[in-house]
C-alpha cells in the first residue's frame, strides 16, 4: 500500500497493492497494523457502512459532534465520486480548508479520514456503491453537517448544481461561518 499525505493533517490518500494475473486482481482493503502506523495511533473500526447512490447524488457535508466524532476510511467499489472532507478542527492551521479527490472503483483508492473532519461526496455514475468504516458508532443526536456550496468553502463539486440531487436536510445545513463564529 502506498500513502500520501494530503492538505488536511491527518487525512491520507491511500493506493493499495492490486495484485492482477489470469485469475483477476486481489487487494487488501484493510490492513489494520499498516494502517495505524501510517496513522501514528490506534484504529479500531466498529461500523461497516455502504450507500448505492444514483449519478449526481450529493450527499454531505456530514460530521459527528464530540465526543461521538468519528474517523473514516472510504473507498468506491462500484462506479465513481467525488470525495470532499473540510477540516473543523479550530486548534489545528488547516482548520477551514477542503480536499477533495476521486475515488472509482477503477483507481481503487481509499481515503482515510481522521476525526474532526466534515465528510461528503458526489455520485458521478449510476449506481455507486460507496463503503466506509467508521472507529465510532452513529450517534443520530451528535450529527451534525454543513452546507456543501457555501461560497466561503469554495468547493468544485464539478457538477452543474442544476443537476445535483440532495436531501432536504443537507439543502438545510449551516453555513462554516454560522457554526463558527
Amino acid at each position: 500500500m502506498k500513502t500520501y499525505k494530503t492538505n488536511i493533517e491527518g487525512c491520507l490518500l491511500i493506493e493499495p497493492t492490486v495484485f492482477k494475473d489470469a485469475r483477476g486482481n486481489f487487494m487488501e482493503t484493510f490492513h489494520k497494523a499498516e494502517l495505524e502506523k501510517q496513522v501514528g495511533g490506534t484504529l479500531d473500526f466498529v461500523q461497516d457502512n455502504q450507500s448505492v447512490s444514483g449519478k449526481h447524488v450529493l450527499r454531505g457535508l456530514h460530521y459527528q459532534k464530540e465526543p461521538f466524532s468519528q474517523a473514516k476510511l472510504v473507498r468506491v467499489v462500484r462506479g465513481r465520486v467525488l470525495d470532499v472532507v473540510v477540516d473543523l478542527r479550530p486548534d489545528l492551521p488547516t482548520f477551514g480548508h477542503h480536499y477533495s479527490v476521486e475515488l472509482s472503483a477503477e483507481n481503487r483508492k481509499m481515503l482515510f479520514i481522521p476525526r474532526g473532519l466534515a465528510h461528503g461526496f458526489l455520485a458521478l455514475e449510476d449506481q455507486t456503491v460507496f463503503c466506509y468504516k467508521c472507529d465510532a458508532y452513529y450517534h443520530p443526536a451528535s450529527e451534525g453537517g454543513i452546507l456543501y456550496n457555501d461560497p466561503d468553502l469554495g468547493i468544485d463539486w464539478v457538477v452543474d448544481a442544476s443537476k445535483l440531487i440532495l436531501s432536504e436536510k443537507d439543502l438545510s445545513q449551516p453555513t462554516f461561518k454560522e457554526l463558527f463564529s
